[in-house]
């Protein structure tokens, strides 16, 4: 996909540096999974308070068997 967008270039190329980038592109990639996985994990606690848990569970249990 080739699309052309306008970017603040001070804040790209501050991104860039923070990342430890080379490029615009990657400090744009990374900046995007990022944005991706907190609009996630925020969607995560949406569930607070909705889902019942079962208090007989013991995630330590539950971790060894799955190695």
């Amino acid at each position: 996909m080739g699309d052309n967008i306008t970017l603040d270039d001070k804040l790209i190329e501050e991104a860039r540096k923070a990342g430890r980038h080379r490029t615009k592109q990657g400090a744009v990639t990374a900046a995007l999974r990022e944005y991706v996985k907190y609009r996630k994990q925020l969607a995560i606690l949406d569930l607070v308070g909705k889902v019942d848990l079962d208090p007989a569970c013991d995630h330590k249990t539950d971790r060894q068997r799955e190695r």
